[in-house]
């Protein structure tokens, strides 16, 4: 086992398997061809050209028409049983950051879709006189994704309707009781990438991330159900805990591995792998 296996594992696409999936002159997304099978057959909002890629019909032309189409077809394909369930948070579709949003899907069609999202995670840390320790999070053993593993302190997807420090700030009140004079001291300190294959379909997501020093005696609490406990670690023991097994949710080991190497934990001298860590967390775009 090794840090670098964390990089190969949220990189384990494999792209012969999906079809482009375009909004008009955007190549947004890619789906499996069996899903866009179920999606073709809904009706004839959705279409396969020529080239045997899929995207919208040439009568869905606005933001409001796509939404509405893709609002449509995630509710028939979750009561045939393809989509699992829904969320009821919306995200939004667009390839870049700069990119107005093309349209708002559901945050759990996502990956059936292959639509790239955008989350938010911080790595909350307090200084003590033998190092720096780590805040890591106990995910609840009832929550519906990846139940009891460990997670960064807080994260969250990022919806519709929202700044990224806004998003935050909002998330460390509902997931570690961070009051507003602390977590306004979030600081951005860039992002992540991957590209992860899941039983839905795909993940090429990137995570925007934030470091926040917190006072010693301070002690978040879970205020959402999300978390069942919340622990303060050292780094080499968090350190340790990544490099043996997955005991982490896939990526938020990267976040901690991109958290080690920043603060100097991990280095070019003690890991051989450094140079492909550095370059393995942040997988290229189409941007």
């Amino acid at each position: 086992m090794a840090y670098l296996d964390h990089i190969k594992a949220c990189n384990n696409a494999n792209l012969s398997r999906y079809a482009r999936f375009r909004i008009d002159d955007h190549a947004v997304s890619a789906v499996r061809p069996e899903f866009a099978t179920a999606l073709i057959a809904l009706g004839p909002d959705f279409v396969r050209d020529k080239n045997g890629e899929y995207g919208f019909a040439a009568h869905i032309t606005t933001l409001e028409h796509r939404n509405q189409a893709l609002a449509t077809a995630v509710a028939s394909l979750r009561d045939q049983g393809l989509i699992k369930r829904l969320h009821g948070e919306k995200f939004d579709i667009r390839n870049c950051l700069a990119d107005a949003p093309l349209c708002q899907l559901d945050r759990f069609a996502m990956p059936y879709f292959g639509c790239r999202s955008w989350g938010v995670h911080m790595n909350g840390f307090v200084r003590k006189p033998d190092g720096i320790h780590m805040w890591v999070a106990h995910r609840a053993k009832d929550k519906p994704t990846y139940p009891g593993m460990l997670d960064n302190m807080v994260a969250g997807g990022q919806p519709t309707g929202l700044g990224f420090r806004q998003n935050m700030i909002k998330e460390c009140a509902e997931e570690a009781g961070i009051p507003e004079h602390l977590s306004q001291n979030v600081l951005p300190i860039g992002a992540v990438s991957y590209l992860y294959e899941t039983d839905e379909g795909l993940k090429p997501d990137v995570m925007i991330n934030f470091d926040l020093e917190l006072p010693e005696d301070f002690i978040p609490h879970c205020a959402d159900g999300e978390v069942d406990r919340f622990e303060l670690l050292p780094l080499a023991e968090v350190a340790q805990i990544v490099q043996s097994g997955f005991a982490f949710k896939f990526n938020c080991a990267l976040v901690v591995i991109d958290f080690l190497i920043r603060h100097g934990h991990l280095t070019a001298d003690n890991e051989p792998s450094y140079c492909e860590l550095v370059a393995g967390l942040h997988r290229p775009s189409n941007c």
